[in-house]
């Protein structure tokens, strides 16, 4: 599905990210540039494939993200697919949270995007073609308790992600922007939680399950293919039902 394609995906390492790593990868891409500040996992990842290559890249850091696309497109004369998927969280009340957790999520979950677009964006429209896919939440389209800072990353990706999608083929170029926004998924991050917190957000979901990184990572696959060549600045919601 992804034949010749040079892609980039951002928050490689593990869960998720890694997960649309080896889809791409096991889905006939050129090269996959797992991108991440996890050095070690990824390391695993380039052992495993001959088409992944490992990257410690840190999304806020603008100048090392120039050298980083720069040696891409010497490597290859073009980036066809980027995934936008590093994020994090720091959870806390409104009333709780510091302004110091408000700023170092809007740096990676909103600026970290941005920048990555911004650097890569270009190239795309020079060849005529690319397509961008940015990791929301359904938090980013119906909001959380105790998770502001997150809540307004993930809205502020999908109205960034609309904006690219009309800025970007003003010019008649094929490249598209869209956002995948996850529901509840299986990830490193949800196995320690408690069995009747794990039981309760299955319980919100119509489907009656949590998902798996591999459903996201199909929902990658199919955005960054050109199956879904007619498709842009839209949020796919891979949630089970959780938000109808």
């Amino acid at each position: 599905m992804l034949n010749n394609k040079v892609c980039i995906v951002t928050g490689g390492a593990q869960g998720i990210g890694r997960c649309i790593v080896e889809t791409f990868a096991n889905n006939d891409a050129l090269q996959v540039y797992a991108c991440d500040m996890n050095a070690s996992a990824m390391n695993e990842l380039s052992a495993k494939y001959p088409n992944v290559v490992a990257v410690e890249l840190n999304v806020c850091d603008r100048a090392a993200i120039a050298q980083f696309v720069e040696t891409v497109k010497e490597a290859h004369g073009h980036i066809d697919v980027l995934v936008n998927n590093a994020g994090i969280t720091r959870d806390n009340l409104l009333e709780r949270m510091s302004e110091e957790d408000w700023d170092f999520v809007n740096d990676v979950n909103l600026k970290g995007v941005f920048n990555m677009t911004q650097a890569i964006a270009p190239f795309m429209v020079e060849k005529g073609a690319g397509s961008i896919i940015t990791m929301s939440s359904v938090v980013g389209t119906d909001g959380n308790i105790g998770q502001s800072n997150y809540a307004a990353t993930k809205g502020g990706v999908i109205a960034m992600t609309k904006s690219w999608a009309k800025e970007l083929s003003r010019k008649g170029a094929q490249v598209r922007a869209n956002c995948i926004a996850p529901g509840f998924i299986e990830t490193p991050m949800t196995v320690d939680l408690p069995e009747k917190v794990l039981d309760a957000m299955k319980s919100k979901t119509p489907l009656g399950r949590m998902g798996k990184p591999e459903d996201i990572a199909n929902g990658a696959l199919f955005l960054a293919s050109d199956h879904s060549s007619f498709i842009t600045g839209q949020t796919l919601k891979i949630d089970g039902g959780l938000v109808i």
